[in-house]
């Protein structure tokens, strides 16, 4: 059995170790998208799972493409590790949504490395908590030498709904070439008091205008007939919320 990780390990500091141990060891999925093929890949962990855990590990192969849409919505734990070497002209890329409530904690971690020139990523994650929920988002982006042309955003965004949840973002870069355009931005705030005073001046009853904040907040990270699990976990969440 392999050894359960400490808070020594990054990517384990802020994640609930007690929970990790009722479910340990954890198996890893493995994905090798062939060059110039696409995956697309829907992770969804919602409320009717306590303690869920899923650990993907993929190889991008020149001017392939992996997209991965996640929702991290588990009752007590919910954690989304997502590892990505890609080749050549290669595209990674992450879309993700973070909700919880109570004393819940989820949390999506990334490892990134552009192995080889002209390799794309882009990284999109908003988190919405409430209670003494904890979100976390840990995104590494390493770019090796001679990984020139690499472009990589990443953005990460939290609202707290109470001052007792927690926000931990941290999008880190590690970068050994030098024509590269790496950029990005975290920040956590509250809900716009401007904006709900403007919905609630317009007739719309205040728990109808949170919603409405709330949903765009994480509008536009799911798009497409086939989003429809993602949404509908993202909106039982936020209806727990509320």
């Amino acid at each position: 059995m392999s050894t359960l990780p400490t808070r020594r390990d990054e990517t384990w500091r802020y994640s609930d170790l007690d929970a990790v141990a009722r479910v340990w060891p954890v198996s890893t999925q493995v994905h090798a998208v062939a060059p110039g093929e696409t995956l697309v890949r829907d992770i969804v962990i919602d409320g009717a799972a306590d303690i869920a855990i899923e650990d993907h590990e993929v190889e991008i192969g020149a001017g392939a493409r992996a997209e991965f849409r996640v929702a991290a919505a588990a009752g007590q734990l919910g954690r989304i590790f997502i590892k990505a070497k890609l080749g050549e002209g290669a595209h990674f890329g992450l879309s993700g949504a973070i909700v919880g409530g109570g004393t819940s904690t989820n949390e999506i971690v990334t490892r990134v490395l552009h192995a080889e020139p002209d390799a794309t990523s882009s990284q999109t994650v908003r988190a919405i908590l409430g209670g003494r929920a904890t979100g976390s988002y840990l995104g590494k982006v390493a770019v090796a030498r001679g990984a020139q042309g690499t472009d990589r955003p990443q953005s990460v965004k939290a609202l707290l709904l109470d001052r007792s949840a927690t926000a931990n973002h941290k999008p880190e870069l590690e970068i050994y070439a030098d024509d590269v355009k790496c950029a990005h931005g975290a920040t956590v705030g509250e809900l716009d008091a401007q904006a709900l005073f403007y919905l609630a001046s317009r007739g719309l009853p205040p728990a109808e205008a949170k919603a409405l904040l709330l949903r765009a907040f994480v509008g536009g990270l799911f798009e497409g007939e086939d989003a429809g699990d993602l949404t509908a976990t993202i909106d039982a969440a936020l209806e727990k919320l509320l």
